[in-house]
């Protein structure tokens, strides 16, 4: 019967869309297999903590000397292209029909994985930014994780404080200075493991600032997902 049911669905104008990189009418989900196998994989092994790629498994040096707040990063992607013209199009370009898409990515890294916590969140935007954006992009990828990584989500448990200036653009150590003191968690979590998801992760310091306020309420342990990661940032 779920044979049947894949082939009706594969068929199907109304689920067969055009792959949205390259056109192409044999796609599902929005991407062709070939696009699928292009985009850029992070490569293997990476650090156990921030998922910066090393040459042997282990801890990078930059983990060992100033260990995060976090206790580990998942995510499948490098933050390059073609991914990354379809993060910037769905972020900035409000393209929210890509959400599914990039949703059922980071859906499958986490069915991969395997992993399992008691509550998964998104990083939240302050007013003003929601206001101008009109949508929290990680709020639409971390409703694609829900059922897998936790079963349930909570979007008010955390908030951010003030309109900080937006990361990109900024040096390692102006990432940290401007959100560190940009997070307010008021719910108790002892014991429990959360899941924050973002979209793009480049020093990690926005998640290490909200790891920090989610373990003083009392949270065992506390991971990052999200769709890519830059690699090598300039400053």
């Amino acid at each position: 019967m779920s044979n049947f049911l894949d082939r009706l669905i594969d068929i199907s104008s109304i689920f067969n869309q055009s792959c949205v990189l390259c056109g192409s009418r044999a796609a599902r989900q929005g991407l062709c297999a070939p696009c699928q196998a292009d985009l850029p994989v992070l490569p293997r092994p990476a650090c156990a903590t921030c998922a910066q790629p090393l040459r042997e498994p282990g801890l990078c040096g930059r983990c060992l000397r100033h260990p995060p707040a976090f206790d580990a990063i998942h995510v499948p992607y490098v933050f390059c292209y073609p991914i990354s013209a379809l993060v910037h199009a769905f972020k900035y370009g409000r393209q929210l029909e890509l959400a599914g898409i990039l949703g059922d990515l980071l859906a499958t890294a986490a069915v991969d994985a395997g992993l399992r916590y008691d509550v998964v969140i998104a990083v939240p935007l302050s007013k003003e930014r929601l206001a101008e954006r009109g949508f929290n992009q990680s709020i639409e990828l971390a409703r694609a994780l829900v059922g897998i990584i936790a079963d349930r989500s909570s979007p008010g448990l955390c908030w951010r404080k003030c309109n900080t200036t937006p990361q990109a653009g900024l040096g390692p150590r102006q990432r940290r200075r401007n959100v560190r003191h940009a997070f307010c968690v008021e719910t108790r979590l002892d014991g429990l493991s959360v899941a924050v998801v973002d979209d793009v992760i480049t020093t990690g310091a926005t998640l290490d600032s909200l790891s920090l306020e989610l373990k003083k309420q009392g949270a065992k342990r506390v991971e990052g997902w999200a769709l890519c990661r830059t690699l090598h940032l300039k400053t």
